[in-house]
């Protein structure tokens, strides 16, 4: 019933390339009741969890009852309505128990085999659940609106009611649906080969470095030796990975290209003008947002070549080049500890009021964090809030940088926003879209960012944190700014009868890519082999979700800029977008908390804090410079 179920569930955090790093130090020990969450609050135990299971089976079995009768009356709608929301209540929480198990001990087979129960019931449910869209749409507007007037009860399912009048046109008579669910595996084998490829059968290349170690490139060390501190490793590692990927670019396009093409029959048979008008009705997003994205990005990509030259001054290069990207320009040797970020967090986010503050502090007394790494452990960090009648869940894997300090403020917005969301909403109205989950997270971060630069203790850590700042706007605005134009694209190429392959997909997401890195004003040279960089990326396999990561920076920056002018209304509005949820329409919401999406002045307030982040910056290396040359 709740869109994008995945979504729903897990908020992971963005592992973008880091501009500047912090070294590792070693940490102190942890208190260890401090850092491990207690899923006791989900269930008592592994028998408790199975009398669950067996409970929510019977109930997705009884749901077949309602087929065919959910025009009897408001009354009966109401009952199945409520019937299929409880279910799916009960099966969400079977599932964070069985996940969060699993992902702290992945060696473990019965967590495994708990999971796949989990989500295999996931799956039953959906398939039981299929003819409701269907009768709804048969139902139709009048007898429905008749309804809700006349059941009270049927007021916490009415969003989900409305909505799915609104698609009713798209939905496919009993014999279409059934076709399209025959042919889904079927459809699913481009983006299933894509990951075979990549993951398993490229060979991927052996080089040795400027210190004798070898190193098998993958994309894994890739990340790690795109960042080396010797120029002539940056080239080598360069020229060999995107090198490798030339050679599968034409196979690579031939997923890509089956992937558009099916994107683009969904649509056709669905009754959509495009794949863009259908990944955005999904969530009710007018086109105009994503076309304000991208030409707004475009405007303004002299902001992006101001940084690009501001990390060449830093690194004393003569000609900046592709590879030299993701090379660190300021380091931060400090070590920070899990109840520093805690602190760190709570002083940097007071701006957001004393109701946000208090729901926060509560929450850290709690046992929901598992905060460490360790062995079998899941990497990387998630909320996981669907436990919709218990509370979020964090994994982190807390080591003492930076990295860690931000993904834990990071965290905790997602995690405030699910408290907020469940505590203020219906179950069947909680869960809020991915077009706005991260906002909250990176609003966090952004007040992160303005409490360590005012608090830092010396030009070093300053620009250390402003180039952090500005590495997060390039890589999650402008970079996938950059992405949302390519896919953009590559369907229209398709939706107009073309075809793609290798070269042709080099040409133009290299003619993007350049465009980008400022490369015919001389202000970044991007090689042609690196513009295969297209092929890398899995985003493209997934419908136009790319763009939202571009659009929660608009927003989370224009809502941060009003709450930190002290802006009580703009406070006031930001909490009713957390509390809000899932009630309404992503978009909606958003205009209701002050900021249209489709609006280019939407976007001045990143652009001008940008502008000023790049004016200290330059600040600080005159001065720095002056100081220098000083007699």
């Amino acid at each position: 019933m709740k869109r994008y179920l995945g979504l729903c569930l897990l908020a992971i955090t963005i592992q973008t390339p880091a501009e500047s790093t912090t070294e590792s130090l070693p940490l102190s020990q942890p208190e260890p009741t401090a850092s491990v969450w207690d899923i006791s609050d989900l269930y008592p135990d592994i028998a408790s969890w199975d009398d669950a299971r067996d409970y929510a089976t019977a109930q997705i079995s009884a749901i077949g009852e309602c087929e065919g009768i959910l025009d009897d009356s408001a009354s009966v709608l109401a009952d199945c309505l409520s019937q299929v929301s409880d279910t799916y209540k009960a099966l969400l929480r079977l599932y964070v128990y069985a996940f969060l198990n699993k992902d702290t001990n992945q060696g473990n087979i019965q967590h495994q085999e708990r999971a796949s129960v989990a989500q295999e019931l996931l799956l039953e449910f959906t398939e039981a659940t299929r003819f409701v869209k269907q009768e709804l749409s048969h139902i139709g507007e009048a007898t429905l609106n008749h309804y809700l007037n006349e059941s009270t009860r049927l007021q916490e399912h009415d969003f989900f009611i409305r909505n799915t009048l609104r698609q009713s046109e798209h939905i496919l008579s009993e014999e279409g649906e059934h076709v399209l669910r025959a042919a889904s595996d079927a459809l699913q084998s481009t983006s299933s080969t894509y990951s075979v490829l990549v993951n398993n059968d490229i060979p991927w290349p052996e080089i040795t470095l400027s210190n004798g170690a070898k190193v098998t490139l993958d994309p894994m060390a890739y990340e790690v030796h795109r960042a080396s501190a010797n120029r002539n490793d940056r080239k080598r590692v360069f020229e060999s990975f995107w090198g490798t990927y030339q050679h599968f670019r034409q196979t690579l396009a031939i997923t890509l290209e089956g992937q558009i093409k099916k994107e683009a029959m969904v649509a056709r048979v669905r009754g959509f003008d495009s794949s863009l008008d259908r990944a955005l009705s999904q969530d009710n997003i007018p086109e105009a947002v994503y076309r304000t994205l991208l030409s707004t990005a475009n405007e303004h990509l002299t902001s992006l070549h101001r940084l690009l030259g501001l990390r060449q001054r830093i690194l004393g290069l003569g000609e900046s080049r592709y590879y030299d990207l993701y090379t660190p320009v300021v380091t931060l040797p400090r070590e920070f500890t899990l109840e520093e970020a805690a602190t760190l967090t709570q002083a940097a986010l007071k701006p957001l009021g004393r109701n946000y503050g208090e729901a926060l502090r509560k929450a850290l007394t709690q046992h929901w964090l598992h905060a460490y790494p360790a062995p079998g452990k899941r990497k990387g960090a998630y909320v996981m809030g669907a436990a919709y009648d218990v509370h979020p869940f964090l994994m982190l894997n807390f080591e003492g940088t930076f990295d860690s300090v931000s993904t834990y403020a990071h965290e905790w917005g997602h995690a405030i926003h699910s408290l907020m969301a469940n505590s203020h909403q219906p179950f069947s109205k909680s869960a809020y879209s991915s077009f706005i989950s991260e906002i909250p997270s990176t609003v966090n971060e952004l007040l992160l960012f303005d409490y360590l630069r005012d608090n830092a203790s010396s030009d070093d850590e300053k620009l250390f944190y402003l180039f952090r700042e500005l590495n997060l706007l390039r890589s999650a605005f402008f970079r996938q700014a950059q992405f949302a134009e390519f896919e953009l694209a590559i369907h229209e190429q398709i939706e107009s009868g073309g075809n793609l392959s290798g070269d042709k997909l080099n040409t133009l997401y290299g003619s993007i890519q350049k465009r980008h890195a400022g490369h015919s004003m001389g202000i970044m040279q991007v090689s042609e082999p690196y513009t295969v960089e297209w092929a890398s990326i899995p985003h493209f396999y997934r419908n136009f979700s790319v763009y939202q990561y571009a659009t929660s920076m608009v927003a989370a920056y224009n809502l941060a800029d009003r709450i930190t002018t002290g802006d009580e209304d703009a406070r006031q509005q930001y909490l009713a977008l957390l509390q809000a949820g899932g009630s309404d329409y992503p978009y909606k919401l958003l205009r209701n908390s002050g900021v249209d999406l489709a609006d280019p002045a939407t976007y001045r307030p990143m652009i001008q804090r940008m502008t000023r982040l790049m004016d200290e910056v330059e600040h600080i290396l005159d001065r720095q410079d002056t100081k220098n040359t000083s007699p």
